[in-house]
């Protein structure tokens, strides 16, 4: 498994100041993706156990509100065992701060039953759609993305919208 690249001050993806990995590989290759240059699983570092560290390290102050996971796509095959284990350790190190992640994986066809999902407060789900793009949406591009609160989704066994306004 391999990562893009980490962006220790991230603001826009997700609710206050983040650090963000981007992981490496993505088969979706979606029309116009933001991040084109993820695509490729060969590229990219590698990801180890030192890279976990760095996350942590990097999250571990005050102003971290939490954790973003995006790709390429972390729940790829390839990935999903990486993004499992660094969302694990996050929030095991950090129980009150959030992870959010994004994929192009329908959560209720190929997630819900991952133990990725455990460790993730906020799941924005759907491949990117040029034709529903939509740049005034909250963290996602196109409007058949949905931001999907994971936690509450599993617990009552019925997909619950993320409220921001919360």
């Amino acid at each position: 498994m391999r990562y893009n690249k980490i962006r220790k001050m991230d603001i826009a993806d997700g609710p206050g100041v983040r650090v963000s990995i981007f992981m490496q590989g993505c088969a979706f290759n979606c029309k116009n993706c933001f991040n084109p240059e993820t695509h490729d699983f060969e590229k990219g570092e590698e990801f180890t156990e030192e890279t976990i560290e760095k996350v942590l390290n990097l999250s571990n102050h005050e102003h971290i509100a939490g954790l973003s996971i995006l790709g390429g796509e972390p729940m790829h095959p390839k990935n999903i065992e990486g993004t499992t284990k660094l969302a694990k350790a996050f929030k095991e190190k950090f129980p009150d701060k959030t992870v959010w992640a994004w994929t192009g994986f329908d959560f209720e066809k190929n997630l819900q039953d991952k133990e990725a999902m455990k460790y993730i407060d906020v799941l924005v789900d759907g491949q990117f759609d040029e034709a529903k793009r939509n740049p005034s949406l909250d963290w996602r591009g196109s409007e058949n993305q949905r931001v999907i609160d994971v936690q509450k989704t599993l617990a009552t066994h019925q997909l619950i919208s993320f409220d921001s306004k919360k």
